[in-house]
């Protein structure tokens, strides 16, 4: 049976959530388009990963938006530990996806080479630990005396 006196201190809104879908789901696609091309070299992978990590980007910068104003407005405020953690992780998620974005605009092998795996590996391991902080809520339990 629930506990009627504890609540979650999440940090999601429901528009906050859906902004970190977006991410959490392209980087890693492009992370698996961007394996796909090294093992095929099959030149249209890469084109997918373009979109995908554009796609991402753009959502990122977004959601990056909504954490600030949520970071001194909204939820996070009250939990600025793991709100600042959160804002910290999404802000280099973005920074490194744009950087990503521009390696991927280069032409054939060099746009994916070591160095868009590894930003796009580090984007989708990011996407993924922001997604962890912004939906574990930590149980609080009200006691009355």
């Amino acid at each position: 049976m629930p506990d009627p006196g504890a609540k979650s201190a999440s940090l999601a809104s429901p528009i906050h959530a859906i902004l970190l879908a977006f991410p959490v789901a392209l980087y890693p696609a492009a992370l698996i388009s961007d394996i796909t091309y090294l093992r095929t070299s099959v030149i249209q992978w890469t084109n997918f990963s373009q979109w995908l990590i554009a796609g991402a980007d753009l959502f990122a910068g977004l959601l990056l938006a909504w954490a600030l104003v949520s970071f001194f407005f909204g939820k996070a405020r009250r939990a600025r530990g793991r709100g600042s953690l959160y804002l910290v992780v999404v802000a280099v998620m973005f920074v490194v996806g744009v950087i990503n974005a521009f390696q991927h605009s280069k032409d054939g092998w060099a746009s994916v080479g070591t160095a868009g795996v590894v930003m796009s590996a580090v984007c989708a391991i990011l996407a993924i630990v922001a997604a962890f902080l912004l939906h574990s809520g930590t149980t609080v339990r009200e006691t009355r005396t």
